[in-house]
């Protein structure tokens, strides 16, 4: 699932970070994303990769249910609809959006 937010003064891997998610750097692809994880181990977990654009950055969030399975080169799949996702899409907006009210706010 993709969503949207405005760039604002504050930078998009803080926003992810004040959502509870960690940075994860993927050596095997020399990718950077952020994970939030669900139980003791590493799996499930939300899945979150970020990309900025010149005025709004975008949010892509999937639910990891295991660990890669599949041959080399392969990245393993996840789910990208269904009520979890669409929860803790919900869930990531309102803590966002409850850090650009506060900076709405303390400007004045």
């Amino acid at each position: 699932m993709r969503f949207k937010f405005p760039l604002k003064n504050v930078q998009p891997r803080d926003l992810i970070r004040k959502c509870s998610y960690g940075e994860w750097h993927d050596v095997k692809y020399n990718k950077v994303s952020y994970t939030r994880k669900l139980s003791g181990g590493n799996y499930p977990r939300f899945h979150v990769y970020l990309k900025e654009h010149d005025t709004y950055f975008e949010v892509d969030l999937h639910l990891d249910q295991k660990q890669e399975s599949y041959g080399v080169g392969h990245a393993h799949s996840g789910d990208y609809e269904g009520t979890a996702v669409e929860d803790e899409a919900r869930r990531i907006t309102e803590v966002i959006a409850g850090i650009y009210n506060r900076l709405v706010k303390d400007k004045k």
